[in-house]
C-alpha cells in the first residue's frame, strides 16, 4: 500500500478498509472461507510509515518499493500518492507481476493512461480503479431507482459539489496545498471530473461532449506551514455534459462556495415519470402523479413547502463504507470471484473528461470526446 500517509490513503483506504477488513477476519467467499489481508505499508518518511505502523499493529512498512515489489507473496499493488508519481510506480508493479489497484487519476495525461491500461492487458493483470462515489447509500438508492424504471426516460442531471476549503490563513485549510498547484497535480477539473465521468458513465449514460469553465477564485493560499503561495490549479470547475440518449448533465464543482444543501454533493434527476434529488446518503422522489402545479407570482411571498413535497427513498439494507465495500469487490474479483468493470480503461475515460474540460475552459469551445483504445 503506497501514499499511505495521505489523508485519503489513510483515512479510507488504509483504517477504514484494509485494515477494517482485517479486523473482522477477512473478505468471506463463496465457499464460505475467507480471505485475509496482510499490508505492507511504503511511504517517503519512514518515522510516518512507522509510526502509522505501530499505531495500528501492521508489522510490515518499508520506504523501499522496489524492495516490497519483489516479494512474491504480495500479489496486489495499490497506489494513492501524488498523481505526478503513480504512473512509473503502478509500471513498476505490473513489470514485476503484481495485479493493481489505485487511486484517480491514474496518470497526469491521457497519453500515460493508456500506456498504463496496455501494459495491464499485455501483462495479464487484475486492474482496478477507485469508483468510491458509486457506492455510497445516495447513489446505490438512486441506481435502485434507474433500474426499477422509476424515471420513466431521463431528461437532465444537475449536480452541486463542494464547500468553502478556508484559504489557510486565520483558519488551517481541510485540504492539502498540492491541491491548489497545477504543478504538483492539483486542480478542480483534474480530480473530479474523474469522478464525475464515471458516476455518469454508469448511471445515466456515456458522456459524449463537454462545455466547461474552469476557474481559480482564491488566488492566494497558505500552506502546512502556513505560508503564503500562489494557487496556480483551478479551484472550481463549471461543466455542461451531453450524455447517450439526448442527457444534458450540469455539475458545478467548487471549492470556493458555502453550503446550502442537504449533502456536500447533490444530483438532481429530472425524468419523464419522475424526479430524484440524491446525495451521500439520502436520496428522495418525486413522482409524476404527485407533482404539485407550481404558479409563477412574483407578487406574494411563497408559501409552497417544495421539500415537503418529497418523499425519502428507505434504505432497504444496510451500507457499509464504499471505500470497502469496492476493495472487498476488487479482492473477491483477484481470487476468481465476481466481475471488476471498473479498469484502467475506465479510469482513462476519466482522464479524458478531464483533459476535455480543461482544453474547452482554454478554447472556450464545446469538446466532442473522441474514442480511446488501449
Amino acid at each position: 500500500m503506497n501514499g499511505i500517509t495521505g489523508r485519503m490513503g489513510y483515512r479510507q483506504h488504509l483504517v477504514r478498509s484494509i485494515l477494517a477488513i482485517r479486523d473482522e477476519g477477512g473478505v468471506e467467499l463463496a465457499d464460505g472461507s475467507r480471505l485475509q489481508v496482510d499490508p505492507i505499508l511504503v511511504g517517503r518518511n519512514l518515522d510516518r510509515v512507522r509510526e502509522i505502523a505501530e499505531r495500528h499493529g501492521v508489522e510490515r512498512y518499508t520506504t523501499n518499493l522496489a524492495e516490497a515489489l519483489a516479494n512474491p507473496d504480495d500479489r496486489i499493488y495499490f497506489d494513492a500518492q501524488l498523481t505526478t508519481v503513480r504512473e512509473q510506480s503502478i509500471l513498476d508493479a505490473i513489470a514485476a507481476g503484481k495485479d493493481v489497484y489505485t487511486e484517480k487519476p491514474i496518470s497526469e495525461s491521457l497519453e500515460g493512461s493508456l500506456r498504463l491500461a496496455k501494459a495491464a492487458a499485455e501483462a495479464g493483470i487484475k486492474d482496478g480503479v477507485v469508483h468510491d462515489k458509486l457506492y455510497l447509500p445516495g447513489l446505490l438508492k438512486l441506481k435502485r431507482l434507474i433500474d426499477g424504471g422509476f424515471f420513466g426516460r431521463i431528461l437532465s442531471v444537475r449536480g452541486e459539489f463542494g464547500y468553502w476549503v478556508f484559504e489557510g490563513d486565520w483558519q488551517a485549510a481541510q485540504r492539502p496545498s498540492w491541491n491548489y498547484r497545477k504543478e504538483d497535480g492539483g486542480g478542480m477539473a483534474t480530480d473530479m471530473f474523474c469522478h464525475w465521468n464515471y458516476v455518469m458513465e454508469n448511471l445515466f449514460g456515456s458522456v459524449q461532449a463537454v462545455t466547461a469553465k474552469t476557474v481559480t477564485h482564491i488566488p492566494q493560499r497558505w500552506d502546512e506551514r502556513g505560508e503564503a503561495y500562489q494557487a496556480t490549479a483551478d479551484d472550481a470547475a463549471y461543466g455542461i455534459f451531453e450524455l447517450e440518449g439526448d442527457v444534458i448533465a450540469a455539475i458545478n464543482s467548487s471549492w470556493a462556495t458555502r453550503v446550502h444543501r442537504d449533502e456536500l454533493v447533490e444530483f438532481h434527476v429530472d425524468g419523464t415519470e419522475g424526479s430524484a434529488v440524491a446525495g451521500l446518503h439520502r436520496c428522495v422522489v418525486q413522482h409524476r402523479s404527485e407533482t404539485p402545479k407550481p404558479v409563477w407570482n412574483p407578487d406574494l411571498v411563497e408559501a409552497t413547502p417544495f421539500r415537503a413535497q418529497w418523499h425519502e427513498v428507505p434504505d432497504n439494507g444496510s451500507f457499509d463504507n464504499g471505500f470497502k465495500a469496492q476493495w472487498e469487490q476488487y479482492l473477491r474479483f483477484v481470487v476468481g470471484e465476481g466481475n471488476h468493470p471498473y479498469d484502467f480503461m475506465a479510469g482513462a475515460r476519466g482522464v479524458r473528461l478531464a483533459e476535455a474540460g480543461l482544453q474547452s475552459s482554454l478554447e472556450g469551445r464545446r469538446i466532442e470526446l473522441k474514442e480511446i483504445h488501449a
